[in-house]
Parts: structure tokens; C-alpha cells; sequence
């Protein structure tokens, strides 16, 4: 997704976390913290060695035996007809002559191999395996168990019966879970791959793949693994089938190119909105009325009637109200709004205006303004601005907008909070503020900016600053065209879909010029570049295929790791993990991007919120609290069909959380389940915050850290070993991480009794040693 604003509606997260009672039980020695080897390494071969197969080909029914034990793992599709038929003591092969298609199998040591090899010269979709089982181990998020008759994910599927799974699915497997063991299908990776899903009389998917007819690679492979009915042999054998394609890279390794990746280790995932330089509490609101007929703020009017997107009509209004002595919240709102914005126009700058600029500024000027960096620009804007209100108006420049920025950083660290990552909603946050940038480094904070490359618009006004670049050529030369020859759409309908492998100088140009003056960025945040959106693009000028579209979105992760930055992506679907660090989305997807009552009702009370903060603050996006449907919590929320397999296969790898519209404290009523989760799974909190929301939150924020950063510090160092359910109705939920470090979770209403330690419901136990650690969220909503 993109950010609407950059200054009034530059929106990402709110926070309102709250109690978390901690107690500290019996002392033990300390467990080493130092991991001498990758526990992947030595897990244990879940994957059945001793199976056997029978195909049919004329239906490509594929059964499978273990133990004596035998399930059709891919029901029978309409009879096909087959040619080539040919059998050996190794391999099964033919031919779908009407589908252009040649078939393969091969019994390997732990799997089954299957080859589907596309001989068309166009586009051409193959349909299979066709699957029918009791319940689903899909990589949906973080992951889900599916029965195949609950009624919540029947009319899900009902309703999103089309999958694509390069976007819907995680990793690149699914898993069916029958009577006698669960069988996995892994491809090398989900492009041009889909699920039909059917609803009677049970849930039901039919898999298709898409050949493109460019694409070099015409080959489709499985592997098929039998393990037991367990998401950790499950997730473990997916593990070491991407740690033999070489397609796994941990924390460590990564560290060791990037030493500042040690920052994450233990942080909080905190989007930090400082919208407004020029706040409220720096304006001498009296001395306002007295100068507000001066030529700046008629030329201020004139900026935002020539440039910005909602015109002057606002501000015009409010200036009499001013001038009376009479700015009240809502005038001092539209001012400051308006003057925040203007300050990033390129167009400030006027001779007759301003004739008398301060020496920061003059030299600016002499350097040539249209010579100017970004960061340049907007620190002649503000000595501008400064130099012509005087200080008889303002506060001095250099306290313009720290009371709300770096002095909130300061006391987060002097309070306790020793790590976490700082999130701004645009670059321009950053350059507008480098005092509040600095400060986070300087406190060993990440921050970064969140930066987009998946849209471009013609004529980009400074809104969407991320849609816009110098280069005149993109608009027609580089964006993507379908099959039917139409231009994709941008982000909400605006624009057009950049294609990747076309703009990697324009992103150099862009970080390149962000980073100009030396603003100390250490991390930085890559929408939509793990979430999934990839594309063939049909252009006859520049034909590309999802695997080059997914290529030059890791060159651009690998270029910014090469600055040294921290790299984050929306979502965190694992053909980026060795490119990113952290992901935010894969723990709390977005839900229901399609329910009008969530989007468009403003009356309904599930209303998720504007993207505009007319205060400068935290959009109500992010910071409203809201319920969302009963009928999505099993989707989305339940622990009862949620597993993580992700964090079986990554946790040493990806640090994932939330998505930004989903922080932890966004959906009413369930803020204390889902903290149990978070340390169930190991996500991080996230947590959205500007000046009033900190100190409404900070009591909370800081109890909660105490505990969750050294958690999390000895979580990393370790696979997740093992998951399981307790209770026999599966909501007492246990996570292990290595041999001395456990999280018991009693999501129910009951007791549960865990040898003489008592879980009470709306608690986790942490587990280290002979050491426990009580969580409690039992009066954490407010």
C-alpha cells in the first residue's frame, strides 16, 4: 500500500497498550546464550522414508503407502488423454498430448518427485493436484489449520474462492491432513500458482499452475513429503527442503555482514509520527493575530492553491478567526497543517517574499535552490519561514517540533525502553527532523523511513511523494501491462504498477538522494516488496516474468543492505527472506480489505478509520481501537486454528509482526489474547506513538519491555523446537525455542495446571530453566 500524506495524512500506527502484570518465580543458573551451531542443522528427519506411490494417469489420482496405511493424496481429476506412457524401476512418465504437458515421477529417499514440464509456446494452465482431506496445514500468515467443515472458513472461501498463492501463502507449500498421515506438496516457489477453493459439501482446492509462454522456465516441480499429522514435521521438513535449495539464511549470517541487524534483536516495532515541525507549542498564538495579513501567509495561500491537493479553501477560512484572537483547535489545526505542508514545496522559495533570509539561508540560496538536496531544501524553507515570523511568533527554530520528536525519544530510553525499532511514515519526516534522527541513533535505536516502489503517477503531486520520480520516461516506459495489453493500476486506482526490473537506478537516485546530507538512517522499511504483488508484465518492449519481478526486488533489499540499513518488507513471504530482516503483516494480516463497514461505513463501529490525523497525530487508521467481526476471528484471530509455521521455519531467520493497520492494540476486546501470542510466536509488539499517546501508554510500554526484550534476545538464538497443544481443547498452547527456553499460553477460561505451576486463563508462562516468568493480561484492555 502507499501513505496518503506526507505531512497531514502521512498515517502508520497507534498505541494503546496497557497492564501486564510480571512475576519473577525461582532462580536458576543462567542457560548459555551462545549458539555455537544452527539448531536447523541437527533437527531430526520428520519426512517418511519408507512409502510408496500408485498414479493413474489418465486422472492423476496419486495415492500414497506407509506402514500398510494407504490415502489418495490427489483425488481423481476428469480422465485425461495420455501418451508416452513409459515406466522404469525408478520413474513413471507420459504425456498430456491435448495439454502440452509431460509428466514425471520419481521415488527419491525422503520424497516423491514430480515434474510437470510445459511444452506450449503460449500461455498455458495445467490443473493439479486436486486435494480432499479431513484438514488443511496451509502457510496462510503465519499459518492455519483448517477443518474442512468450519463454518467461518467455508464462507470465507465462499467469498475468496480464487488464490493466488504467491500472494496468499507464506511459504511455498501446502499440507493435507488425513486419518492415517499428512502429506505435503512443496514447490520451489508459488509464481503463476492458484487455488481454486470449493465449498460442498466440504472444504475442498483444486491447484492450477499458469506457464507462461515467455517464461524461459517451463518446468513445475513437486516434491511430495509424508510426515506425521504434526505442523512441527510439517514446518521442519518444509525447513530443510529451502536449507537444500539453499534458500536460507539465519540472523547470524546475516549480523555478520550487517552488524547493526543486532539492534532488532529484542525491539519494539514502533511507527513514530512526528507530522508537524512547527507544532502548537511552538506558535505565540496572540502574536499570530497581529502579523497574519503579512505577505507570507498570502503567499502561503497561494502555494496551496497552485500545489497542494485540497487547495486553500480550508485555510483561507480560518484566517480572519486568527486575526480575531480567536484560534482554536480547530483554526491552530488547518494552520499548522497547512504551514508543515508548504514547507516541503520545492516552490518556497520567493525573492520578494522573503528579502531578508538569515545566513543559513542565504548561503542556500547561493548554492542555487534548484541545486539543492531534498534535505537542503527543507532546512532553507524553515529558516525561511523562521527568519520571516520572528521569534516574537515562534519559538526558535532548532525547538521547533522536538518537544513532540526527540524529546519523547529521550524519555522513552531514559524510562527503560533499550530497544526498538523506529518506524516514520515517509523519508520526509526524517530530512524535515534530522535532530529526531540522530537522537534515535544516538539512543541505539533502528529508524528508518518507509519507502514505496510499487506505483507511479503522471503528474505526482508531493502527497505521494513515493509515486513520484524525476525520471519523465517510467510513466509510459516502465510500468506493467497485462495480458490483455491494459496498464495495471496504482495503489487505490491512481497511476500505474512500476515494473522492478526497470528502475533500480531511479531507486539508487532516490536513497541516494535521501541520504545526501548524511541522515542517519539505519534501517529502512520496503512496501508490497514481500507481500506477494508480483507481476508478468506482457509489454512486447520489456517482457517480465514474476521470477525477474521477484529478482529486482531483491536487488534493491540487497542495495540497501549494502548501505548498511536494516531491511524490512510488508507481509514476509519467504522468497525474501535472506533479503530482509523483519516483515510486518505475516502475524496480523490485513483483514477484510473488501467489508464496506470496515472501509467505507464511518457510521459502522468496525470502521477501522481515515488515513488523515487532523491533529498531525496518528491517523484514527491506526490508532482507533475497533472490534472486528465475529465471523472473521477464526480467519484471523483465533489461536484455535492458528499454528506457526513460519516461526517453525524462520524464527532465526525473519523477525515478523503485525501488519501497521493491525498494531497490537487496534482490535477491541482481544489486546490481551493476542499479547499472549506474541510471546507464544515470538512476534514483537507493535505499537504506534506520537507525543500523547506515549505518555497515555507509557506505563504499559515500559513494564511490557522489561520482559519482552530479554525474551526475545534468548528466543532469537534458537530454532522454534517444537509446538503443541496442552489442553484437549487445544487452547493451552506450549512453544519451545532450543532446550531451556519455553511459552506455555491458556487462551482458555479455565485453570490449567502445568506440574505445580497454575496457568490461570489470560496468561503465558515464560519457562527458563527452573526460572518462570508470568505474563499476565488480564486487565490489559482498557
Amino acid at each position: 500500500m502507499n501513505f496518503k500524506k506526507i505531512v497531514t495524512s502521512l498515517a502508520l500506527l497507534s498505541l494503546t497498550m496497557t497492564g501486564c502484570g510480571i512475576t519473577g518465580q525461582s532462580k536458576t543458573n543462567k542457560p548459555s546464550l551462545k549458539v555455537t551451531e544452527q539448531e536447523f542443522s541437527k533437527n531430526k528427519s520428520y519426512a517418511k522414508k519408507d512409502f510408496d506411490y500408485k498414479v493413474d494417469p489418465e486422472t492423476f489420482q496419486l495415492s500414497l503407502t506407509t506402514n500398510g496405511k494407504t490415502e489418495i493424496v490427489a483425488q481423481p481429476q476428469q480422465p485425461r488423454k495420455i501418451a508416452d506412457y513409459q515406466e522404469t524401476a525408478s520413474e513413471i512418465s507420459w504425456s498430456y498430448p491435448d495439454e502440452h504437458v509431460e509428466i514425471t515421477l520419481k521415488k527419491e529417499k525422503d520424497h516423491l518427485a514430480v515434474k510437470i514440464l510445459n511444452q506450449a509456446k503460449k500461455d498455458n494452465t495445467f490443473s493439479w493436484p486436486k486435494i480432499d482431506a479431513e484438514n488443511y496445514t496451509l502457510p496462510i500468515a503465519e499459518g492455519k489449520s483448517i477443518p474442512n467443515n468450519q463454518p467461518e472458513w467455508l464462507k470465507y472461501f465462499l467469498g475468496n474462492n480464487e488464490i493466488d498463492l504467491l500472494e496468499a501463502f507464506s511459504m511455498s507449500f501446502f499440507s493435507i491432513n488425513q486419518p492415517n498421515f499428512a502429506t505435503t506438496f512443496v514447490l520451489d516457489n508459488t509464481f503463476n500458482s492458484q487455488m481454486t477453493a470449493a465449498t460442498e459439501p466440504h472444504l475442498s482446492f483444486e491447484t492450477s499452475h499458469t506457464f507462461v509462454g515467455f517464461d524461459p522456465n517451463k518446468t513445475l516441480n513437486y516434491r511430495i513429503y509424508l510426515t506425521d499429522n504434526d505442523p512441527v514435521a510439517i514446518a521442519k521438513t518444509y525447513q530443510k527442503d529451502r536449507v537444500a535449495l539453499d534458500k536460507f539464511k539465519t540472523l547470524e549470517q546475516k549480523a555478520q555482514e550487517n552488524p547493526e541487524i543486532n539492534k532488532m534483536n529484542g525491539a519494539l516495532q514502533i511507527y513514530f509520527w512526528n507530522n508537524r515541525l512547527l507544532t502548537s507549542d511552538d506558535v505565540k498564538w496572540q502574536a499570530l493575530a497581529a502579523k497574519i495579513d503579512e505577505p507570507i501567509f498570502k503567499w502561503i495561500g497561494e502555494l496551496l492553491a497552485k500545489y497542494g491537493e485540497d487547495g486553500d479553501e480550508e485555510y483561507q477560512s480560518i484566517l480572519p478567526a486568527i486575526k480575531a484572537g480567536e484560534a482554536y483547535k480547530y483554526e491552530q489545526n488547518v494552520f499548522l497543517n497547512s504551514l508543515n505542508y508548504v514547507l516541503l514545496y520545492p516552490e518556497f522559495y520567493n525573492s520578494e517574499i522573503f528579502t531578508k533570509p538569515d545566513e543559513v539561508a542565504s548561503k542556500l540560496i547561493e548554492k542555487g535552490v534548484d541545486k539543492l538536496t531534498e534535505q537542503e531544501r527543507y532546512t532553507l524553507n524553515q529558516h525561511l519561514m523562521a527568519g520571516t515570523l520572528g521569534t516574537d511568533v515562534t519559538k526558535p527554530l532548532e525547538q521547533w517540533g522536538q518537544k513532540a520528536s526527540t524529546n519523547v525519544l529521550t524519555d522513552m530510553k531514559k524510562s527503560g525502553i533499550n530497544k526498538a525499532w523506529i518506524g516514520l511514515p515517509n523519508w520526509a519526516n526524517g530530512l524535515m527532523n534530522p535532530k529526531m534522527v540522530a537522537e534515535a541513533n544516538d539512543k541505539g535505536y533502528l529508524v528508518g523511513p518507509y519507502d514505496s516502489y510499487q506505483s507511479i503517477q503522471e503528474d505526482a503531486s508531493i502527497d505521494w511523494n513515493t509515486a513520484s520520480f524525476p525520471n519523465p520516461t517510467l510513466y509510459e516506459d516502465a510500468t506493467i501491462t497485462n495480458k490483455k495489453g491494459d496498464k495495471i493500476p496504482g495503489f487505490l486506482g491512481k497511476g500505474r504498477k512500476l515494473n522492478s526490473t526497470l528502475i533500480f537506478p531511479d531507486v539508487k537516485e532516490r536513497v541516494t538522494g535521501i541520504l545526501a546530507n548524511n541522515i542517519p538512517f539505519n534501517s529502512w522499511f520496503l512496501d508490497t516488496d514481500a507481500a506477494g504483488e508480483i507481476y508478468n508484465d506482457y509489454d512486447p518492449t520489456h517482457k517480465t516474468t514474476q521470477a525477474d519481478d521477484v529478482d529486482a526486488r531483491l536487488k534493491r533489499m540487497n542495495y540497501l543492505n549494502s548501505l548498511g540499513m536494516v531491511v524490512g518488507a510488508e507481509t514476509g513471504n519467504d522468497f525474501a527472506s535472506e533479503g530482509m530482516v523483519y516483515a510486518h503483516g505475516l502475524e496480523t494480516p490485513v483483514i477484510m480489505w473488501s467489508d464496506p463497514d470496515m472501509r467505507q461505513n464511518k457510521e459502522s463501529e468496525y470502521y477501522v478509520g481515515d488515513y488523515a490525523a487532523v491533529d498531525g497525530g496518528i491517523p484514527s487508521k491506526y490508532n482507533k481501537v475497533v472490534p472486528i467481526k465475529d465471523e472473521y476471528k477464526p480467519i484471523y484471530t483465533d489461536p484455535l486454528y492458528s499454528v506457526p509455521l513460519y516461526k517453525l521455519v524462520y524464527n532465526r531467520s525473519v523477525i515478523t509482526s503485525h501488519h501497521w493497520e493491525w498494531d497490537s492494540y487496534k482490535i477491541k476486546g482481544l489486546t490481551g489474547q493476542r499479547r499472549l501470542q506474541e510471546y507464544l510466536y515470538n512476534t514483537p509488539p507493535m505499537v504506534h506513538l506520537d507525543q500523547a499517546t506515549w505518555q497515555d501508554r507509557k506505563e504499559d510500554i515500559v513494564q511490557n519491555a522489561k520482559t519482552w526484550t530479554p525474551f526475545q534476545e534468548k528466543a532469537l538464538q534458537h530454532e522454534m523446537t517444537n509446538f503443541s497443544y496442552l489442553s484437549e481443547d487445544r487452547l493451552v498452547q506450549r512453544t519451545d525455542f532450543g532446550a531451556d527456553l519455553s511459552v506455555v499460553a491458556n487462551f482458555s477460561k479455565t485453570d490449567f495446571q502445568l506440574g505445580k505451576e497454575t496457568i490461570p486463563p489470560g496468561t503465558a508462562l515464560i519457562i527458563e530453566g527452573t526460572k518462570t516468568t508470568l505474563i499476565d493480561t488480564r486487565t490489559v484492555e482498557k
